[in-house]
């Protein structure tokens, strides 16, 4: 889904260019960033990605990652990188705002675990990108590059906005309901959300039991690069071993049997997106996929019935692990709130420990359930919307399809394969297991090579 019109919106790769970085004569990280900053003089003040940007200090990190190549002595597959990071994720040199008024202004001291990854990799950082309200349910305006009336989803909003613009080849993002998956979806780019634990998100406000660190990419090969340089830096959060398997894009594995995963939002499913995840479940069974229904899988059918609730189950379990720090923002500065945050901390504050108990054990259960079905299929795969971005920048848009594989707790990827109403961006979503991220990007690379033959 990409266009060299000025009208449409254009990813630019990183990682297709690295044998030229190294090239006398040939093609520069400098020059990349170059192409970035023209992408941003058209397309930011349309679409609105950044908080802030570094242009100044992004061409310095280019010009020393160009030296290196040269030299040829890169630090990392992704140095030289130009990247977008989401503005919850705390960065030295630039303001970290929160998506919130309270923060305006506020420089942290240090680096998050993610950007000390990403400059230890020789990353270039162009920018802070916009986030909803704590990376939450408020919206902060960003809109979507393929139809500027239309939400890009959230709450990694300016990130997938960013990425689907070439303004960045890659952008952090995170996620606790459908932060990575859905905004990446709506704007026709890769998306990652690791499972639980992957990479590190110290120094993030990103601290939700189901919460990850992930990455946006325009490209599957830049997706994963990404993330996997930075845990191969930082790791994963304490207590988890953190993202594994090659540094390099996992090579293409046709899995033999994937689950369709219906989840409560089919009724609701538009018709030009049911019509289009049609015909690629049709492809995939053409290429030999067994697909599992819940109506031939028990163990499919049991886990639809556990992740039905999933997003009542969710939002009641992070509203409980919100009540710090909201509490302290609504004592000090309840006025600087969105309602939806002083919603969230009446919620959390009606809730009792029993309450919490009886979600995580629901939580459980569902994971308990998927566990079971693992062991018959390969991966699990859905849409990720009901259909396109709606119109109106309100909302970001409806979680029922993706907040299923973070109630899991498993890794799960987008590609943009599927179009809905109006030929705009859906994504077809893949679920894993835990710890089998590089399984998933393996099957990944070979379902985006059966859509794009």
């Amino acid at each position: 889904m990409t266009s060299d019109t000025p009208d449409r919106p254009r990813t630019r790769p990183f990682l297709a260019r690295r044998e030229a970085f190294a090239t006398a004569g040939g093609d520069t990280p400098r020059a990349f960033l170059e192409a970035c900053l023209e992408a941003v003089e058209l397309w930011e003040p349309k679409v609105g990605a950044f908080t802030v940007l570094d242009a100044a200090g992004a061409r310095r990190a280019a010009d020393a990652a160009t030296e290196r190549w040269r030299a040829g002595r890169p630090l990392s597959p992704i140095d030289g990188m130009p990247v977008g990071v989401k503005d919850i994720i705390d960065t030295a040199d630039m303001p970290t705002q929160m998506g919130s008024t309270l923060y305006d202004g506020y420089v942290p001291r240090f680096d998050a675990a993610s950007v000390q990854g990403l400059r230890e990799c020789g990353a270039v950082i162009l920018g802070k990108t916009v986030t909803t309200e704590f990376a939450s349910s408020e919206p902060r305006g960003t809109r979507n590059p393929w139809d500027l009336s239309r939400t890009p989803g959230g709450s990694s909003s300016g990130s997938a906005a960013a990425v689907a613009c070439g303004m960045v080849a890659g952008a952090l993002g995170t996620q606790v309901v459908g932060s990575i998956i859905r905004p990446s979806a709506f704007c026709g780019v890769h998306g990652f959300k690791p499972g639980v634990g992957g990479i590190n998100r110290g120094g993030s406000l990103d601290f939700l039991s189901q919460s990850t660190t992930g990455t946006i990419g325009a490209s599957l090969a830049d997706t994963w690069v990404m993330a996997r340089a930075i845990a191969g830096r930082v790791g994963g959060d304490p207590g988890y071993p953190g993202l594994g398997g090659p540094e390099e894009l996992p090579p293409a594995a046709a899995p033999r049997r994937l689950a369709l995963l219906e989840t409560a939002g089919w009724p609701i499913l538009q018709p030009e997106a049911r019509a289009a995840l049609e015909v690629a479940l049709d492809r995939l069974r053409a290429a030999g996929v067994e697909i599992l229904t819940r109506g031939s899988c028990p163990e499919l059918a049991a886990l639809e019935e556990a992740t039905a609730e999933a997003r009542d189950i969710t939002l009641g379990i992070n509203a409980w692990e919100w009540r710090w720090p909201l509490g302290s923002f609504v004592a000090r500065d309840a006025a600087g709130l969105s309602q939806s945050a002083r919603d969230r901390h009446a919620q959390g504050g009606a809730m009792t420990r029993a309450d919490y108990l009886a979600l995580l054990g629901r939580r459980s259960a569902a994971r308990a359930a998927h566990a079971a079905l693992a062991a018959r299929c390969d991966g699990l795969v859905s849409v990720t919307a009901p259909g396109a971005a709606p119109e109106g920048l309100g909302s970001t848009g409806n979680t029922i399809f993706v907040v299923p594989g973070s109630l899991l707790g498993v890794p799960v990827v987008t590609l943009p394969v599927l179009q809905a109403e109006a030929g705009l961006p859906l994504g077809l979503q893949l679920l894993g297991v835990p710890d089998g991220e590089a399984a998933l990007f393996g099957m990944a690379a070979w379902v985006e090579a059966l859509f794009a033959g």
